[in-house]
């Protein structure tokens, strides 16, 4: 199986930057691809961006394109979401997630960020 660690997250005023960072131990090689979901207050949890292991395709949600990005070190097993020009709605739990071959979804235990105005 694999496991998953975050750290980052924190408070930020609207406009500033914070970096997320998520490493896999355990199984890490089913892995394929690896994301970072968005939970608001009360709102489901939504796909932020996403990128694959092996090939580095990245794909964002239209609402961070621009201003978050993601990358992978797959020496360290690891993927970052570095966040910029952070807005209030951007508020909320960032939850770490990777998809093995075997379509198995596994989930880190999130990290808080708050956007203050």
């Amino acid at each position: 199986q694999v496991q998953l660690v975050q750290s980052g997250g924190g408070w930020v005023q609207a406009g500033g930057s914070l970096n997320l960072s998520c490493t896999a131990s355990g199984r890490y090689w089913k892995i394929m691809t690896m994301a970072y979901y968005h939970q608001a207050p009360f709102k489901q949890r939504e796909l932020v961006a996403s990128i694959h292991r092996v090939v580095g395709m990245t794909r964002y949600a239209d609402s961070v394109k621009g201003r978050f990005t993601i990358s992978k070190d797959n020496y360290k097993n690891n993927v970052d979401l570095q966040m910029a020009d952070l807005k209030v709605e951007d508020s909320g739990t960032y939850y770490c997630n990777v998809r093995t071959a075997e379509g198995v979804d596994i989930w880190g235990t999130g990290v808080l960020v708050t956007v203050s105005r």
